[in-house]
């Protein structure tokens, strides 16, 4: 099965991404581990970044999958410790991995990384979403420290909701408790609304408001779309990747209005801020940018509204 090289979210965004084929060798079973950051819970701070994706120069220890190649690592490095670098000052506290498709479907650098940093971080797998072992392969990926599965549209998306893998993977979300985070375009949202029709009861989290406004103007139907989305209960929206939507300049604020359409749609609870690092450090972007478009120019949100988007939504999603 091809799979379309990861390029910067800009660029990679109208197009699909493939799925992958395989599945790593079962590795050590992650065991939770007290959070050693409690203390933050009751403060204004101890935010949690909900998408984040971490690599190594080591590609000795960790290999690329084959369809990609060093030179397709930009940055050449983002390792926890440089990611920390950006989150520690700005007051987050925890981050919710995604798997990096430079390795496919070996997770093995993202559990080390749990293991590394207990109690630090969350994750969110990468999974063949047409195996027909689906659901098998995501119960061993859970036991290993999953709390999610990211899946791509690839411009198959109008089968999902007829697919007996994709379906077996939603009913396996709803009866095990992890959830389902789609990386869609707009044109996608309709699918996604399928499945939610036929799983009610399976968590769902959109990734990046489902990519509107990565064309450089929301589209307001687009927008209508994904809000309707929210008449189901346990679906959620990423409010992230801000460097990549609307104006793609900071501060940001001309994204201030698609915020408070969704906030109004789904309420805070199901709303979860995260950057979409390293892409929102580069160039001109910066990490503290994006976390200040909610914490001081989103003066529509109350003190609780923050709470819930910069920590206590993805903190009942991934890590309780």
């Amino acid at each position: 099965m091809q799979t379309i090289k990861r390029r910067p979210f800009i660029n990679r965004c109208l197009t699909g991404t493939a799925a992958m084929a395989g599945l790593c060798s079962a590795a050590e079973q992650i065991q939770p581990e007290a959070f050693s950051i409690a203390a933050a819970e009751d403060k204004l701070s101890g935010w949690i970044d909900a998408h984040v994706h971490v690599w190594t120069p080591d590609t000795t220890k960790y290999p690329l999958n084959k369809s990609f190649q060093i030179a397709d690592m930009q940055p050449p490095s983002f390792t926890p410790d440089e990611l920390l670098a950006h989150c520690r000052p700005a007051g987050v506290d925890r981050i919710v991995l995604i798997q990096m498709s430079f390795y496919g479907l070996d997770h093995r650098f993202m559990f080390d990384c749990m293991r590394e940093h207990p109690g630090r971080f969350s994750a969110v797998a990468l999974i063949d979403h047409r195996a027909n072992d689906v659901a098998d392969q995501a119960r061993d990926l859970v036991k290993q420290g999953a709390r999610g599965f990211r899946i791509h549209s690839q411009g198959d998306a109008k089968q999902w909701p007829n697919s007996d893998s994709m379906r077996k993977l939603w009913r396996a979300a709803a009866e095990d408790g992890f959830a389902i985070c789609p990386l869609i375009n707009p044109e996608d949202i309709q699918f996604v609304d399928k499945l939610c029709s036929q799983f009610p009861d399976t968590t769902v989290v959109v990734d990046h408001f489902a990519r509107i406004g990565v064309s450089g103007k929301v589209e307001q139907d687009r927008l209508d779309e994904l809000c309707r989305l929210a008449r189901f209960p346990k679906v959620h929206v990423k409010t992230s990747a801000f460097y990549a939507l609307g104006d793609k300049k900071a501060p940001y604020r001309d994204l201030l209005p698609m915020i408070r359409r969704v906030l109004d749609a789904y309420g805070p609870q199901r709303l979860m801020w995260a950057t979409d690092c390293p892409y929102q450090v580069q160039g001109q972007h910066t990490y503290q940018a994006s976390l200040d478009l909610i914490l001081k120019d989103a003066a529509f949100l109350s003190a609780s509204d923050r709470q819930w988007l910069l920590r206590d939504t993805a903190k009942e999603v991934f890590f309780n």
